[in-house]
C-alpha cells in the first residue's frame, strides 16, 4: 500500500515506520464520547490515519464546552448541533480519506455489543462511570482492546485493557461508585490542557497498539496532574485479575442490566433514573457543588435543585427525576454532570 506524504513525518518515526503506518491505515477503531477528552483524541486519530473512526455521542455543543472541546465553534453552538455531526463535518475536513461513521446516540447494555463488534480498539472517552462498566464487560466478552480515561479538574489517567491479559476496570476500581461520591467537570471544573494531555497519552497508547507496540507488561495506570506537573506510572498487577468478577469469572453484571434504570414518567414531562448503586447521599456536601447549576433546596429526604429547563430531585438512595425531558438519555446527561455517576 502507497503511504500519502501526509503521513511522511509519523513514518519516518521509527517505532512506527511503513510498516506500522500500513497498520494504522487498515484499523478500525470506535471512540465512544466526543467531549474534552473525544474531541482531542478524534481530532489526532484522523489525522493518524485511522482507515474506520467510528464516533458516539449523545449531547449537543454547548457554548460552555468551547473552552475545551477542540472540534467545535460557536457556530456550532448557535446552530444547536449534537457534538457527533459536528465533530463528522469538521474531521472530514481534517483528512477526507478516514471513513467516519458518526452516530448520535447513548451507548448502553443494549446496544454496546454491536457498536464495538467490528472494530480493533475501543477508546473510552466518556464522562460517566456507568457507561465505563458497561464498556468494561462488553470489552471483555467480545474480547476487545480498549484504552479508559479520565479527566477532572487538573488530573487525569489513562489505562490500556487487554482483556485476558491485563488487568481490567473493574480489577482497578472494584464495584460502580456510588452516586455523588466522584467529582465531574460540572462540579469540579476542569482546565483544558489536561484533558488535552490525557487525550494525547491515549491516542499515544493506541498507535502503539495498532501497531504492535504495545506490549503487555507496558500497560500501566498512568496518572498526571497538569498543575503540579506529578507523573506516575502504576502497576495493576494479575493478581487484581484472580478476585474480578468479570476477569476470573467471566459475570457481566453491568452488561446485562443497566445501571441506571430510566423511567419514562407519563404526562409529567420527566424521568425517573435509579442507580445500580446505591447510598446514603450526603446533600449537604453535594449542594455545595450543584449549586454551580442553580437554586437548591434539601431537607432529610430530598435534594431539589432548578436549572432550567431542567430540574432535578434528588432522593437519599440516589435515586432522581429529571423534570424537563421524556428522553431517558438527556435525563441521564443531566444526572451524570450534577450527580456524577
Amino acid at each position: 500500500m502507497a503511504i500519502d506524504d501526509r503521513y511522511s513525518r509519523q513514518v519516518r518515526y521509527a517505532p512506527i515506520g511503513a510498516a506500522g503506518q500500513s497498520r494504522i491505515l487498515s484499523s478500525r477503531v470506535v471512540l465512544i464520547g466526543l467531549g474534552a477528552l473525544g474531541t482531542v483524541a478524534a481530532d489526532l486519530l484522523v489525522r493518524a490515519g485511522v482507515g474506520f473512526l467510528r464516533i458516539i455521542d449523545r449531547d449537543f455543543v454547548e457554548l460552555s464546552n468551547l473552552q475545551r472541546q477542540s472540534l467545535f465553534d460557536e457556530e456550532d453552538v448557535r446552530a444547536n448541533l449534537p457534538k457527533a455531526i459536528a465533530a463528522e463535518a469538521r474531521l472530514k475536513k481534517i483528512n477526507s480519506s478516514v471513513a467516519i461513521e458518526r452516530i448520535v446516540d447513548d451507548v448502553n447494555p443494549g446496544n454496546v455489543e454491536d457498536v464495538i463488534a467490528d472494530v480493533d480498539l475501543v477508546l473510552d472517552a466518556l464522562d460517566n462511570f456507568e457507561t465505563r462498566f458497561v464498556i468494561n464487560d462488553a470489552c471483555s466478552k467480545l474480547k476487545k482492546p480498549w484504552i479508559y480515561t479520565g479527566a477532572v479538574g487538573s488530573y487525569g489517567l489513562v489505562m490500556p485493557v487487554l482483556p485476558g491479559r491485563t488487568a481490567c476496570l473493574r480489577c482497578l476500581l472494584g464495584s460502580l461508585p456510588a452516586p455523588g461520591t466522584s467529582p465531574t467537570c460540572e462540579t469540579a471544573g476542569v482546565i483544558a490542557p489536561i484533558t488535552h494531555a490525557i487525550a494525547s497519552i491515549q491516542v499515544s497508547e493506541a498507535l502503539k497498539f495498532l501497531t504492535g507496540n504495545l506490549a503487555e507488561e507496558d500497560v500501566k495506570l498512568i496518572t498526571y496532574e497538569i498543575w503540579s506537573h506529578h507523573f506516575q506510572r502504576i502497576g495493576v498487577g494479575r493478581e487484581a485479575m484472580a478476585s474480578c468478577p468479570v476477569c476470573s469469572e467471566g459475570k457481566y453484571e453491568y452488561l446485562n442490566g443497566n445501571p441506571l434504570r430510566t423511567i419514562t414518567l407519563c404526562g409529567r414531562n420527566a424521568v425517573q433514573l435509579i442507580p445500580g448503586v446505591k447510598g446514603d447521599m450526603n446533600f449537604e456536601t453535594l449542594s455545595k457543588s450543584i449549586a454551580a447549576f442553580g437554586p437548591v433546596q434539601f431537607n432529610d429526604f430530598l435534594l431539589k435543585c432548578s436549572s432550567p429547563p431542567y430540574e432535578l430531585t434528588l432522593f437519599k438512595d440516589g435515586r432522581a427525576i429529571v423534570k424537563g425531558t421524556e428522553e431517558a438519555s438527556l435525563a441521564r446527561s443531566v444526572y451524570s454532570k450534577m450527580v456524577g455517576l
